[in-house]
């Protein structure tokens, strides 16, 4: 079994090409982890529950690898995205004439899955929050910045909590807080940067 040079397969870019390979195994666990979690918070976000979700998922990554390696997906017509919405799309609506209303839940069941633009705005907005939850991830595991610090960022930034509150509640001044939201901001920018690289899609704006 060929075994992949993890340092080439980091971009999107090589991992497309790597995956022409059939024994491409760890290729396709590192594309199958950069994908998946959007796949699922795109269809969540199309109103199915978790369970059909994970299905969606999992039958757009299967359905996609097939057509890669039978010549059907051109890169140069069209981003990755848009070819793996395609694919969940159509697995969405099997989903929806199968059950009825009751593949729906909540208001996210209003996104219209026949508007172009709206379904490419929430995979948009899905790959920024599984960016950002790497990016998170990698910080905290990086052991460059203490904890306390980490969650004034998020209570702050991500939950939107007044700056008051965070200082109370994790027992900091108000100055302290912001003090921590620009240093995990700086670290996050960098870290962000080379996550979008590695997608190797259009540059989105993720933090303020």
């Amino acid at each position: 079994m060929t075994t992949p040079d993890p340092n080439a397969s980091r971009t999107t870019t090589a991992m497309l090409h790597a995956l022409h390979d059939p024994d491409a195994v760890g290729v396709w666990d590192e594309f199958d982890a950069r994908y998946r979690p959007v796949l699922i918070g795109f269809a969540r976000n199309l109103g199915l529950d978790d369970a059909d979700a994970a299905d969606v998922a999992q039958d757009t990554l299967t359905r996609f690898l097939e057509q890669y390696r039978e010549g059907k997906y051109e890169r140069d017509r069209g981003r990755l995205g848009a070819w793996l919405v395609g694919i969940a799309r159509y697995r969405i609506l099997d989903i929806r004439r199968k059950h009825g209303k009751r593949a729906l839940r909540g208001e996210s069941a209003m996104v219209d899955i026949d508007d172009e633009a709206g379904l490419t705005q929430v995979w948009e907005e899905e790959r920024r929050k599984t960016i950002l939850r790497q990016a998170m991830d990698q910080l905290r595991s990086s052991g460059r910045t203490d904890e306390k610090t980490i969650r004034a960022f998020e209570m702050l930034f991500i939950h939107s909590m007044k700056p008051q509150a965070v200082a109370e509640e994790l027992e900091m001044t108000v100055q302290g807080v912001y003090v921590a939201k620009s240093r995990v901001a700086e670290r996050l920018q960098a870290i962000v940067k080379g996550i979008e690289n590695d997608f190797d899609e259009d540059k989105a704006e993720l933090l303020g």
